[in-house]
């Protein structure tokens, strides 16, 4: 029983394929008599013809991918477009480092760890960018005995 007519006017009418077109299986015979669109109309609104939802793209491997994102991986060199200032202003690199830096400065200040002219003397290399990380300050501060011990 050869239904392609069928399945092509009830595509028609419902603006999508005939690959989304389904017939119960019960009710072949009815299908087959439908000769117009008003028929197969009627027969798509009593549920005899259904149409399928529509298909889309899988979401699986976009959320997989941003699972792992969100978990900081899939960062490497193939991944990134753009320089690298464009991923991180330098300005705002600039402002996370020296705010450590002057922190720790003043911790030391406050405790008396220090001296005012050590600490200007620091504060002022630290604003220059002598300093590469707080590790670098630390390592400075070590080697060259400038904490007061009491």
């Amino acid at each position: 029983m050869k239904l392609d007519v069928q399945k092509r006017i009830a595509g028609d009418i419902s603006k999508c394929s005939p690959k989304r077109v389904k017939f119960d299986t019960e009710n072949l015979s009815e299908i087959k008599e439908a000769i117009t669109k008003k028929d197969i109309g009627n027969l798509i609104s009593q549920g005899i013809i259904k149409i399928l939802p529509a298909r889309s793209p899988s979401r699986a491997r976009a959320r997989k991918i941003h699972i792992q994102k969100t978990k900081g991986k899939q960062k490497g060199h193939g991944s990134r477009k753009g320089k690298q200032t464009t991923r991180g202003s330098n300005k705002e690199t600039w402002m996370a480092k020296i705010r450590i830096q002057r922190e720790l400065l003043k911790k030391l200040r406050d405790k008396s760890m220090i001296d005012r002219k050590t600490y200007r003397m620091l504060y002022l290399r630290a604003k220059g960018g002598f300093f590469r990380n707080l590790r670098h300050l630390k390592l400075y501060i070590e080697e060259n005995k400038l904490i007061i011990k009491k």
